[in-house]
Order: structure tokens, then sequence, then C-alpha cells
């Protein structure tokens, strides 16, 4: 369990089952439009709920002047969000990847000779 502690003398106890609608479309969407060789929806639901966790955490321990706790992994972004309710807005993002995308250079470009004015 976690306390968010508000402007006013009010908290609010927020845990994982707390964004569990969240949870439940997340999961649909996961079923419907994602292709995932690296997890099954069993394997994704318990990576949501672990994010979840290390979100709430993040937003717990959030600074004053902060309205954000996140947690990633390779495949998925969680964001709690402050609002002017004691329930936070939770996001759940895919993040895009495609394993027919060219990996980046890794090695450095040859430095070419620059030609000025007119020498040559």
């Amino acid at each position: 369990m976690t306390l968010f502690p508000r402007r006013s003398a009010y908290v609010h106890i927020v845990t994982v089952e707390t964004f569990k609608p969240e949870i439940s479309e997340a999961m649909a969407a996961y079923d419907r439009y994602v292709v995932c060789i690296d997890k099954t929806p069993d394997e994704f639901q318990a990576s949501l709920q672990s994010l979840l966790k290390k979100a709430i955490k993040a937003y717990e321990t959030r600074g004053p002047e902060l309205r954000h706790g996140i947690a990633l992994d390779k495949y998925v972004t969680v964001i709690l969000s402050q609002n002017d309710n004691p329930r936070p807005f939770c996001g759940v993002y895919f993040n895009l990847h495609s394993p027919y995308q060219k990996a980046a250079s890794c090695r450095p470009s040859k430095a070419k000779k620059e030609i000025i004015g007119g020498e040559g």
C-alpha cells in the first residue's frame, strides 16, 4: 500500500489494484494488437504489474515539484500523473519496436578532408 499526500489533509491509498481497469485495457490491447515474440500474455501481465509497482514507488518518492512516476522496460512504459483528483492518472504505452529495424552503426565515421576556397 502506498499513501499519496495531497495538498489538503486528505490522503488516498494507491495500490496496483487501484489501476485494475487500466491493466485490463492494456491486456486487451496487447492480446489484440501487439505481436511480441519475447513475452506471452501472462508474462506481459506480470511485467505490467511489476512496472506499475515501480511507477507507484517513483510517484510516491518524487520531488515536490514533480508530477509523474514513470517505469519502463523495452516494450512498455507506465506513467502515473498527478491531477486534481486523489487517484493519479495511469497511462500504459507500448514502445514500438521492429526486429527488422536496422541497428545503428557503432563505428566512428572517418574524417573527410575539407576543401577551403580554391585549394584542392
